[in-house]
């Protein structure tokens, strides 16, 4: 469509190219259009406006307002009130009842604002973000998940208990158990807050919402210990990386896991192996690769010192070889869980102060 602006213009083009001599049709060519709507948009000289735009037309079978109101009216009457349309419609059918059809129904609940929940049931939650935690040493802040290990039982598992130090990645606690319960869990953090020495309000403690993590008993015992729990959202293995990360690395690495399990002896033998190769020999990516046992003692500082030593040095000798940098081997000063996302300046900011505190 062309508005009437423009209509002019292209008119006026036209009638400058004729009176220079140029032939009507080919001017018309040159501008797209044909010369049977140049006639269209001229009267007697006067330009004339789009009408289509203008047009408003109805269907021939809307529905009238008492329809419309009938289709609201059973739609929240007590039989179907609770029911979506879907549900509606073949039931009024059962009753040899023709109002509507479903899609008239959606169509009318839309335009009325009433197409939201309409089931008995409870409606879905609005789940905000976990509060975004941070850890600048050891003993700050934890996270802890259980995972599946199988046996030569189909459709029987152990279960891995696992506590991770966020800030040094290390396995602070672990055990396997025949069952998943609140209690085992409640003995475990009893145990590492004894032997970390934990003092009241110094660990928060993360999980995701199983029963285990939110049982009574282990709520009782945090509470108990002054440790601060936090949960994910539910059905978001996001809110909880650290733990869902440690689990893949445990079960895919290069010793894999075994075959089924006989016994609870033999899956603690085999968690016990795994757990020295990860506290005590793995490097590890997120922190540098220095092992996480190394990091949790505080070592890790003078090992990528040591290491920059060395690149410094291997410069020196043989300078051509690098492109002006070494390879950066600054340690990880504040580790974050489930953070904000907040402008740049604010978040180097908020960094140049937990150096300074380090330091």
């Amino acid at each position: 469509m062309t508005v009437l602006a423009e209509r002019q213009l292209c008119l006026d083009l036209l009638q400058e190219a004729v009176e220079a001599g140029a032939r009507q049709v080919c001017a018309c060519e040159i501008l797209g259009f044909s010369v049977r709507t140049i006639q269209r948009w001229t009267d007697g000289g006067t330009v004339l406006i789009d009408q289509r735009p203008l047009q408003h037309t109805a269907p021939a079978h809307k529905l009238t307002l008492a329809e419309r109101a009938t289709v609201l009216s059973v739609a929240n009457s007590a039989e179907f009130a609770h029911l979506p349309p879907s549900q509606i419609v073949p039931r009024l059918a059962d009753q040899q009842r023709y109002i509507a059809s479903e899609s008239t129904f959606y169509r009318v609940l839309r335009e009325a604002n009433q197409l939201g929940h309409r089931r008995a049931d409870r409606p879905a939650q609005v789940r905000s973000k976990p509060k975004a935690l941070c850890a600048f040493a050891p003993n700050q802040l934890y996270s802890w998940d259980i995972t599946y290990l199988p046996t030569t039982l189909q459709g029987k598992y152990f279960y891995l208990y696992v506590f991770l130090d966020i800030f040094s990645r290390k396995m602070v606690g672990w055990q396997v158990y025949a069952e998943e319960s609140s209690q085992n869990a409640s003995d475990m953090i009893q145990d590492i807050c004894l032997r970390e020495r934990i003092a009241r309000d110094q660990v928060v403690l993360h999980s995701d919402n199983g029963s285990s993590m939110k049982g009574s008993t282990m709520l009782a015992t945090l509470q108990n210990l002054g440790v601060a729990a936090s949960f994910s959202r539910p059905a978001v293995s996001n809110d909880n990386p650290y733990s869902e990360s440690l689990f893949k690395t445990l079960k895919y690495r290069p010793t894999q896991l075994p075959k089924p399990f006989d016994d609870l002896l033999a899956a603690r033998q085999w968690v016990t192996q795994v757990v020295y190769w990860y506290n005590e020999e793995h490097r590890h990516s997120g922190i540098q690769y220095v092992t996480p046992a190394e990091r949790h003692a505080g070592q890790d500082q003078g090992v990528l010192q040591q290491r920059t030593a060395l690149y410094e040095a291997a410069r020196v000798q043989n300078p051509q070889r690098w492109s002006g940098k070494i390879r950066n081997w600054a340690r990880v000063n504040i580790v974050h869980l489930n953070p904000e996302k907040r402008p740049a300046d604010e978040v180097l900011f908020e960094r140049e102060k937990v150096v300074k505190k380090v330091a």
